[in-house]
């Protein structure tokens, strides 16, 4: 099976704590992304804490891989995590917490920073969308920590790494208590939700699992918070998105549902992020308390500061300029072709800038088209899960009235859930009047820019899209600004199509399987044929079966370009 999360604390203290990583033998060509995208912001956004807790740093350094060798030993490059010379033994997007037992946890970045591999020459492309296989991670620390539970010599060798030579009985039996709880919540998930036909490394289906890590992990009884029939198999794997200009767009998420384009709003989308990799988060009943009667606050790692701060830092990342020489004439020539209608082969009408719904003293969002163009519809398909509320029946699903029954969808859930972490945490910002007035039940109009979280999770929009889908194989998705698109390959939303030359013509004529690897494709815009960083071929179906989350079908757009404005088009694509 293929499977596979830094904040700021003391360098000098994550430093004694890492293992050694190797040197970095190939020098990175770093692309220019703007004159905003410093080294300082960088490091920021590789190593800003947003709060996820995989485990306590300690516990995977002390871990083995089936060969013995130490989990955290080639910093975890070996799934195609990227090291970071700042940080040694930690990866690029993998978190230290700060505290007396620092946790390891993951930032954007780990699944947003993207290397290519040209001639043997690295670039590296900050926002990217990460060519990682995370399965082949989560099936890997599940299988490590297995190991260490059931063998007894194992859990010996592992509790004098994390204990030392001192410890006394009592310290080992208290940690076999926490490594058991931790690992029956953790391998309950993955036994349930990782897919026996892997998602490979460049996708996954992030929003089956964070619904299942909400649903499954958070909102059950203590201690063990496990409701295990909410964990759903997550088979509907995408590619994760580019981020350079994710904070621009009005809608987000690949279905778009969801309103986004301010600073309220890019923390909604973020807290949801977190809470699907690896946050601590188990709300809790308090009657009488602040919007509603669960304290949602009361066992949450979420880091609101960090949250706050990689959203800034995201609003920096330039799109990635071209390394290579361009052929002037025929990125002209592309660019009369993509600013033409759509219905004569060009792309402007989706994908051109366009004014959108938000705009502040500082910032502008584009215009989201959220169109259908007949492609694989089962990112859909799970919108419409429904779970157990647990420890939120009865609260109420903020904006719309009406409240969580004992079983509910799992996006008013999720919805609920981040909605009222945000009003929750802001109480301590309002008016101590208006504070007082929504501990005693009363209406309070919410700050103007809490208001908008009304469209952080848009159950009339959603609920719209799942009508118009119901019992046909149609589900619509957003159509971005290409900016920085020659870097995004795989193409569509669940990365079925190799290359924009792959992309611009019928899909019965794209590659029905490909391997994936960061090697590029300079002349055909994606992935080069030959990889050999993964073992892994993605297989994928097409217009025949577009609910199999692989279906290559659809986007049928500048397929009957002659060769020449096709070349041209590939082009001034790349010069975006």
């Amino acid at each position: 099976m293929k499977i596979s999360t830094l904040g700021c604390v003391a360098i000098s203290a994550m430093l004694a704590l890492a293992p050694s990583a190797q040197a970095q033998s190939t020098p990175i060509v770093m692309v220019d992304q703007g004159a905003e995208w410093t080294d300082d912001n960088r490091q920021a956004f590789y190593t800003t804490d947003q709060g996820s807790r995989i485990m306590p740093l300690k516990w995977m350094q002390a871990l083995k891989r089936a060969d013995g060798q130490p989990f955290l030993g080639d910093a975890l490059t070996r799934y195609g995590y990227l090291e970071n010379p700042e940080t040694p033994g930690i990866p690029v997007g993998f978190t230290v917490s700060a505290g007396d037992t620092p946790s390891i946890g993951m930032t954007c970045a780990a699944c947003h920073t993207r290397q290519i591999d040209v001639d043997g020459t690295f670039y590296r492309l900050d926002g990217g969308p990460g060519i990682v296989d995370f399965q082949t991670f989560l099936a890997d620390l599940d299988i490590a920590v297995g190991n260490v539970a059931d063998d007894t010599a194992a859990f010996d060798a592992f509790a004098l790494a994390v204990l030392g030579s001192g410890a006394d009985d009592t310290a080992k039996a208290s940690l076999k208590i926490e490594l058991d709880t931790w690992y029956l919540r953790y391998h309950t998930l993955m036994e349930r939700a990782l897919p026996e036909d892997p998602w490979g490394p460049s996708r996954l289906d992030a929003v089956s699992m964070i619904f299942n890590r909400l649903a499954g992990l958070d909102i059950g009884p203590a201690p063990t918070y496990l409701i295990p029939d909410n964990i759903a198999r997550a088979d509907a794997p995408v590619r994760y998105p580019f981020l350079w200009n994710a904070a621009r767009q009005d809608k987000t998420q690949w279905p778009g549902f969801s309103e986004n384009g301010n600073s309220i709003l890019g923390l909604a989308r973020n807290l949801g992020e977190v809470y699907g990799v690896f946050a601590e988060f188990h709300p809790q009943k308090k009657g009488g308390f602040l919007l509603s009667g669960v304290d949602y606050l009361a066992d949450n790692s979420a880091n609101f500061d960090g949250l706050k701060k990689v959203e800034d830092l995201i609003w920096k990342i330039g799109k990635p300029k071209w390394p290579w020489q361009l052929d002037d004439a025929l990125v002209a020539q592309g660019k009369e072709i993509f600013n033409r209608g759509t219905d004569d082969g060009g792309c402007v009408d989706c994908h051109g800038i366009k004014t959108g719904a938000f705009r502040s003293f500082s910032h502008r969002t584009w215009a989201t088209p959220i169109q259908d163009v007949d492609t694989d519809a089962r990112e859909c398909a799970i919108l419409g899960r429904t779970v157990e509320t647990g420890v939120l029946e009865g609260e109420r699903i903020p904006f719309v009235g009406t409240k969580l029954d004992k079983e509910a969808p799992a996006f008013n859930l999720l919805a609920t859930a981040v909605v009222n972490s945000i009003l929750q945490h802001s109480i301590g910002f309002f008016a101590e009047a208006e504070a007082e007035a929504l501990t005693e039940g009363a209406e309070v109009v919410l700050p103007h820019e809490m208001q908008y979280l009304e469209g952080a999770f848009n159950t009339v929009l959603l609920e719209q899209m799942q009508a118009e889908s119901a019992g046909q194989e149609s589900c619509a998705y957003e159509a971005r600004v290409m900016e920085g698109i020659w870097a995004a390959a795989p193409y569509l939303h669940n990365g079925s199509v190799r290359s924009l030359e792959d992309l611009l013509k019928p899909a019965e004529e794209r590659a029905k399987s490909f391997k994936i690897g960061p090697a590029y494709d300079l002349e055909t815009v994606g992935l080069a044929e030959v990889q050999t960083v993964f073992d892994y071929t993605l297989e994928t179906t097409g217009c025949e079966d577009k609910m199999s989350g692989n279906s290559n079908c659809g986007h049928e757009f500048g397929t009957d370009l002659p060769a020449d404005e096709r070349r041209a088009l590939l082009e001034y694509l790349k010069s975006l």
